[in-house]
């Protein structure tokens, strides 16, 4: 029995190793990872899957792929059924564990356990580990980035820098990471922070005069996550601080892991030497998940509550909600609470009649609060974008301005025109249109959009 799993084995992973050359590698990774052939034979063909909802799209997306692929490789094979199995584990798509091998950086999964992970100072959530990171076309290349750091931290990729969107998964990113590094080295201190708390503590060791104390916590950490660095910019001495602790830690060889919602040159009010640092090791724009991605997520979250979704309603959520994870998360646990109650098993209709609701938004957001709430996302002051300085750190923000009041308020140009101080609402219309055109290929300004539309509905 153990040469004939061998052997079904071997036939299985170059069917994979074909298979993999013709999708990208977020889908690769999304639909045949944890994939095994459980049977091969002239009358029967069975493959074992992790779960139902794999099980569905392989079924219904690839199955002639897999056949093909099959007879490729000398099987003789006319159907095959997906069962779902835990034999299916044994799989190793992605080529982990291979012993005299050198690490690749796209090839390798770290695969201890970090389901152990106890709660700890270090401020990392155990709940975010890299198992459960659901790997697309929009993250893939920051997912390969964070195995690499874990192969070699503070040597390959230091700082790590990760960036994009409201919602995309990256603060899930890092502090898996954060997780992984733990779990590795139980000894070392692995420190992870959001700006906003590192600004507070920066505040309050002045206050009480322990700065003593607090240079030394974080220029002793073995591995420093800092989370929306973006926040750093318009505070001089923390910024001052900061450049200290990145520096006594890059050149100790500690790894720094950063995120932030635009690149490094695009913070405004961040020192330059800061910039420079922050781009001078990998940076990464993460995007908005594709499609498939999203029915991905949703399965992996249903599947933590114990709960299982039928492929339709998977499909429906990941299309009705496209652009942001955590707003796709929220709206299944609303489903799944609301069936739950009810002992109802979750539908399409169901989803739709919550998600009705859901994005219900108030009908009180005035021109006002779109102006300021852009002006504030892009930090510069409401009097700059209201007045006549023609500065390109200022005319964007104007013009996104001016094409989220033409969206959401359905204000006519000269209205628009009007509420950002133009006299001319050729203005406006030349901005809407030109912002439309470039939220088509840029997915940074597009998300950028989502974020202050969704600050603006919270």
């Amino acid at each position: 029995m153990e040469g004939r799993s061998v052997q079904l084995d071997d036939v299985w992973q170059a069917v994979l190793g074909e298979i993999e050359v013709s999708l990208s590698r977020g889908s690769f990774i999304t639909w045949f990872k944890n994939t095994c052939l459980l049977k091969q034979s002239e009358e029967t063909t069975v493959v074992g899957v992790p779960n139902v909802f794999i099980k569905h799209q392989l079924e219904t997306k690839f199955g002639d792929l897999i056949i093909d692929t099959l007879r490729k490789q000398g099987a003789s094979v006319n159907q095959i059924e997906y069962k779902t199995t835990p034999l299916a584990s044994r799989s190793r798509v992605l080529g982990e564990e291979n012993e005299g091998e050198q690490p690749q950086l796209t090839t390798n999964v770290i695969h201890q356990s970090e389901a152990s992970l106890r709660q700890s100072s270090n401020g990392l959530n155990e709940r975010y580990t890299m198992d459960n990171f659901v790997v697309g076309d929009g993250n893939e290349l920051a997912f390969a980035a964070c195995q690499a750091v874990l192969q070699q931290p503070g040597i390959k990729y230091n700082p790590l820098y990760l960036y994009g969107g409201v919602g995309i998964g990256k603060t899930h990113l890092i502090q898996a990471v954060g997780n992984a590094l733990q779990v590795r080295n139980p000894d070392a201190k692995i420190l992870y922070i959001a700006t906003e708390q590192f600004v507070r503590e920066f505040v309050m060791a002045l206050k009480k005069r322990s700065m003593a104390a607090f240079v030394n916590y974080y220029r002793s950490a073995d591995a420093l996550i800092v989370d929306d660095v973006q926040f750093l910019a318009d505070k001089d001495k923390i910024q001052e601080e900061f450049f200290h602790t990145f520096n006594t830690l890059h050149q100790a060889d500690k790894q720094i892991i950063m995120s932030s919602d635009k690149p490094p040159g695009d913070i405004a009010k961040l020192e330059d030497r800061l910039k420079s640092r922050f781009a001078g090791g990998m940076s990464i724009d993460m995007h908005a998940p594709d499609f498939e991605t999203r029915c991905a997520i949703i399965h992996t979250k249903a599947e933590s509550h114990q709960a299982e979704l039928e492929p339709e309603v998977v499909e429906y959520l990941a299309t009705t909600i496209q652009s942001n994870i955590r707003e796709l998360e929220g709206a299944l646990n609303q489903l799944l609470a609301w069936c739950e109650v009810r002992s109802l098993k979750p539908s399409v209709a169901i989803a739709s009649s919550l998600l009705q609701v859901h994005k219900a938004r108030p009908k009180h957001i005035s021109a006002k609060q779109i102006i300021e709430r852009t002006a504030r996302h892009f930090q510069i002051p409401l009097e700059d974008m209201l007045g006549p300085k023609r500065d390109k750190d200022i005319v964007v923000p104007r013009q996104v301005a001016m094409y989220i009041l033409h969206e959401e308020l359905h204000l006519s140009y000269p209205k628009i025109a009007h509420e950002l101080g133009r006299k001319d609402h050729t203005t406006a219309i030349h901005s809407v249109r030109k912002i439309a055109q470039l939220s088509q290929i840029d997915v940074s300004l597009k998300n950028t959009m989502d974020n202050i539309k969704e600050q603006l509905y919270a």
